[in-house]
């Protein structure tokens, strides 16, 4: 019995920071949504690390804070109502996390469409805060 009970002591112990991991993640996903909703594109360039990359989908690769705020401007152009379900947070160690999760958007124009797809993030302990560092998405399930 007090073997079961240190096992799940360190099952516990192990598992937390991870459960803290993915509960700030969830809220900065959230306070992307918030900021793209608004039109916020510097808060969201706030939420990337300084030497963040992303790679949109069909389109060369977009490194630092300020050519991600021009990137997410220039797509809220395009779409609305972006909704996101993370799906995983895998800690890599205690000062990096990956997330897979898929998206919902709207297309803007005459003929709306509903466009699905999926994302990976990694995530970087940056002092106190989480940052995104690399950001990759494409349609599709």
């Amino acid at each position: 019995m007090r073997n079961l009970a240190a096992a799940m002591t360190i099952v516990i112990s192990l598992s937390a920071p991870a459960l803290a991991q993915k509960a700030e993640i969830d809220a900065n996903n959230a306070k992307w949504l918030e900021l793209f909703n608004k039109g916020d594109f510097s808060g969201i360039a706030s939420l990337y690390s300084a030497d963040a990359i992303a790679l949109p989908p069909g389109s060369s690769m977009v490194q630092g804070r300020t050519a991600i705020e021009a990137m997410w401007k220039s797509m809220a152009e395009q779409v609305t109502d972006p909704k996101l379900t993370t799906l995983d947070v895998k800690p890599l160690g205690s000062s990096a996390a990956r997330e897979i999760g898929t998206f919902i958007l709207k297309t803007k124009g005459a003929s709306p469409q509903e466009v699905t797809g999926k994302y990976v993030v990694v995530w970087e302990k940056v002092g106190e805060d989480w940052k995104l560092t690399t950001d990759i998405w494409n349609d599709g399930k």
